[in-house]
């Protein structure tokens, strides 16, 4: 008995270990189709993943993954206020090149929707807060609030998110005013340009990309915050700017889009003509692609199932892009499963696309009929419990495994800033800043002085803006030495060097890059002297006319002037010799247009909007939800012996009657598309609550004929208000036949 007993111990233990306890999910990309000399790969997917919203990588190369399973449960939305979302952290254990575990880092979240590895730690959004935590051996520790206010109040779909860290050591966010830097251990936050939607990218140069919905690519023609330092100007010329006209999307089928039924959305095959839903732009900085791929943009284009590609053309004073293809992407798909909502560049050089693979990813606050409908009948909204991360590689690129950053030493960190690929570049410069390994000073000098490699020299120059171990007379050596990009960088942080003990040295080396007449240069050079002007007028007003005669036309230039002259525009305007060189442009309007702000404290609105507030379709479907879901249905289409049906209602498409009727009630019988309703029960108005104001009753009307009518419509809050003092002939709930009346008036 004790011999079989001891069989069997032996059988099952190595049973056991013949079972690895891998889970890798083998998910067909039959489907799928990339570009020709590309490799699609499924790195993790389901169970692993659910609902992946955002990703990054740590020092080791793992991958963090934000989820966010609560968005889109179905197609009301259900869920969203429960903690259901978490950050997870992807492993490798079998170094196959495929996750095989998800272990937990933290849970519990509350749509979660943006997470970044920095200053050692983990910075993530989680609505409303932003958060840092340091982490120890994978776990968060010591839990810092960066800020309560990331996005107080919002739709899923619009609210701040991105997390980006650029070049200049500052973090960005898209659909957000605001960026975040820690600087000895304190977080710092000031007001920044507003961009986009879902999704923030930059380049090597440092430029910000971003998109909206119907928009695909969107960004900056300067560097952040270099046209912003005049309060009382808003540049509206350089930054914010559409970059292609061409949205045309060319999806492989016919998939299901909130406003298919309207004139132009679908083709004559049913197929998506331009984006509706464009989010999260790359720029490609990997350096193991072909040299043609080199900071190309990658746009996602989940609603058509793709991942669109188009080439930047840079101008000094402006950033264009085109689509490389027509009728053509980079990647398609007929799975419309498919939710491409993030891209991200990887430690070894591949380009990564977070899948949320999702049935329906429009918010419920902006579905159409049509498409609530649609997704109906396709079962989209029983795609829920599915996620993937998706790899993709050139076949030509050689697989380099990732040291951990964390055994770098501070030498290996300096000759990693001139890497091929800018993942590691970013990442070595952090390191070198928040580990302070300053022992290096001299080799990151040398190669911040070094202009056989600009790349190099843009990371170290910011290394030494990291430590505080910049001067002046050192920016005007890079200044002197370097290419017109870095000598633009160094142009910028000059500004904090400002001081009347080095006029002279200043004037020298800006009539040296003035001689230089590049355009690129002239717009950040317009910028600083605009600074120095209040320190001399005599000296470098007559530099920054010149440059303003030079590019007179340019408004690149102008804004980056005018961002500059806060607290001497008046004496500049009021300049003969400037009003005599520039009548003929538009600069003196521009310099006018800020001075009657100042007067009036009209400041560009990023220094005062404080947090992003909710719009208004989004805030009437809470309400909807509250008060007017349980008899009318959830769906619009009215519950037998409670209320007629809301879908395709007249009573809905008439935004005054709409208006009425919520305000003072109605009274039955009532017609809906013909159909007569005898309901007993008298729907009472809301104008004896006190608490819901004009404008709750304009959201609840921009959200019901949004829902449950051809297109959304509004109602100004004024319109609502006199609307308050209509009554019916009882002083009641309205009858249909009263509204009829109405109407004709």
């Amino acid at each position: 008995m004790r011999l079989i007993f001891y069989s069997l111990l032996v059988f099952f233990c190595l049973l056991i270990s013949c079972n690895s306890g891998y889970h890798e999910t083998e998910v067909s990309l039959d489907s799928y189709v990339v570009e020709d000399g590309f490799n699609l790969k499924v790195l993790a997917a389901e169970p692993l993943l659910k609902a992946p919203v955002a990703i990054d990588f740590d020092a080791k190369g793992r991958i963090w993954v934000a989820q966010m399973p609560g968005y889109m449960n179905d197609l009301q939305g259900s869920g969203e206020e429960e903690p259901s979302g978490s950050i997870v952290i992807l492993e490798d254990l079998d170094k196959d090149g495929v996750a095989d575990h998800s272990k937990i880092f933290i849970d519990s979240l509350v749509m979660p929707r943006a997470l970044a590895h920095v200053y050692g730690g983990l910075l993530y959004a989680e609505p409303p807060y932003l958060w840092f935590v340091d982490i120890e051996n994978d776990k968060p520790v010591n839990k810092v609030m960066v800020d309560s206010i990331y996005a107080v109040e919002g739709n899923p779909e619009h609210q701040p998110n991105g997390l980006e860290l650029n070049i200049d050591n500052w973090i960005y966010n898209a659909k957000s005013n605001f960026r975040y830097r820690r600087i000895d251990g304190v977080w710092k936050k000031e007001p920044t340009t507003f961009r986009g939607q879902w999704g923030i990218t930059h380049d090597n140069f440092g430029r910000l990309y971003y998109n909206d919905n119907s928009r695909i690519l969107l960004g900056d023609y300067v560097l952040p915050n270099t046209l912003i330092d005049n309060q009382y100007y808003t540049p509206k010329t350089s930054v914010d700017k559409l970059l292609t006209n061409d949205q045309r999307v060319y999806p492989a089928f016919a998939g299901s889009v909130n406003r298919g039924y309207a004139k132009g959305v679908l083709n004559a095959d049913s197929l998506l003509v331009n984006a509706t839903a464009a989010c999260s732009p790359l720029v490609y900085r990997g350096g193991s692609f072909t040299q043609s791929y080199s900071e190309n943009v990658f746009v996602c284009i989940p609603e058509g199932n793709l991942i669109k590609r188009l080439r930047l053309n840079f101008m000094g004073d402006a950033t264009k892009a085109e689509q490389v293809w027509q009728n053509k992407e980079f990647i398609t798909s007929l799975d419309e499963g498919f939710r491409p909502v993030s891209l991200k560049n990887g430690p070894n050089g591949s380009m990564y696309v977070v899948d949320m693979h999702r049935g329906m990813i429009g918010h419920h606050a902006y579905m159409s009929p049509y498409l609530r409908d649609k997704a109906k009948a396709k079962e989209l909204d029983t795609i829920v419990n599915f996620g993937r991360i998706l790899k993709v590689s050139h076949n030509n690129a050689t697989n380099d495994y990732l040291t951990d950053f964390d055994t770098l030493n501070a030498s290996e960190l300096v000759s990693l800033l001139q890497s091929d690929n800018g993942w590691i570049r970013d990442r070595a410069q952090h390191f070198l800043i928040f580990k302070e390994l300053k022992t290096v000073i001299d080799d990151v000098k040398d190669l911040a002085l070094n202009k056989k490699n600009p790349l190099g020299q843009l990371h170290a120059l910011y290394v030494l803006e990291g430590w505080n171990a910049l001067s002046f007379d050192f920016l005007v050596s890079v200044i002197e030495k370097s290419n017109s990009d870095v000598a633009s960088h160094a142009l910028v942080i000059s500004n904090d060097f400002i001081s009347e003990k080095s006029i002279e040295q200043a004037s020298h080396i800006f009539k040296s890059a003035l001689d230089r007449n590049e355009l690129g240069l002239d717009v950040y050079l317009a910028n600083v002297l605009g600074h120095w002007v209040k320190i001399d007028n005599h000296q470098f007003q007559p530099l920054l006319t010149e440059i303003l005669k030079r590019r007179e036309m340019n408004t690149t230039v102008m804004d980056a002037a005018i961002s500059g002259l806060e607290k001497v525009d008046t004496v500049l305007y009021n300049d003969s010799v400037i009003k005599n060189n520039l009548k003929n442009t538009p600069f003196l309007s521009k310099l006018e247009n800020a001075i009657t702000n100042r007067k009036s404290d009209k400041k560009n609105a990023i220094y005062t909007h404080e947090v992003i507030r909710e719009d208004t379709r989004t805030s009437g479907s809470k309400m909807f939800f509250q008060i007017c879901a349980s008899c009318h249905g959830a769906d619009g289409k009215g519950i037998d012996g409670l209320a007629p049906p809301l879908m395709g209602s007249e009573h809905v498409k008439n935004t005054e009657r709409l208006a009425l009727i919520i305000l003072h009630g109605l009274e039955g019988p009532v017609h809906v598309n013909g159909e007569r309703y005898d309901i007993n029960l008298a729907m009472p108005g809301l104008i004896r609550n006190e608490s819901i104001s004009d404008q709750d009753i304009a959201n609840i009307i921009s959200y019901v004929t949004n829902a449950f009518s051809d297109r959304s419509r509004s109602l100004s809050n004024k319109r609502i208000s006199e609307l308050r003092n209509v009554k019916s002939s009882t002083g009641m709930e309205f009858t249909e036949p009263e509204l009829q009346a109405l109407d004709r008036k």
